[in-house]
């Protein structure tokens, strides 16, 4: 079981070929995505036939929320990391939501996600330098 951030999802929609080599590595792994994400992944839609078709590609994926624990952790890492790691009211409740279910959390956005006890971090692929 792994989690997906936002950044590595838009890689996979974007179909960006590491990530692409990456995902098929993976055989069966059940992949899940906080429902964050997913309403990331929708705001960055510019019509309604985009996100019936984000909503669509999305579906391998679990879709899941933190629980009451998970957000009361999120509450505890933004208070402490918000200055010192810039992380973000979104960041902190996908990575306990991570930690909740004990999964790595794949990611490039290593510098929010240090501030987060307990998370395992894992950069899945190789990105070329300027490639966002």
């Amino acid at each position: 079981m792994r989690i997906l951030d936002t950044d590595v999802m838009i890689d996979i929609l974007s179909k960006y070929v590491p990530a692409k080599e990456w995902l098929v590595s993976l055989g069966e792994e059940e992949l899940y995505i906080p429902g964050f994400v997913v309403m990331e992944l929708m705001q960055g839609c510019r019509n309604k036939r985009e996100i019936e078709g984000l909503r669509k590609e999305l579906g391998r994926y679990w879709t899941f929320w933190p629980t009451y624990a998970d957000c009361d952790r999120a509450l505890k890492d933004f208070a402490q990391g918000y200055l010192s790691h810039g992380l973000g009211i979104m960041d902190a409740l996908i990575g306990q939501c991570a930690v909740g279910l004990d999964a790595p959390l794949c990611t490039f956005n290593v510098k929010h996600f240090k501030a987060i006890g307990g998370l395992t971090i894992e950069q899945p692929y190789s990105r070329k330098v300027g490639h966002e």
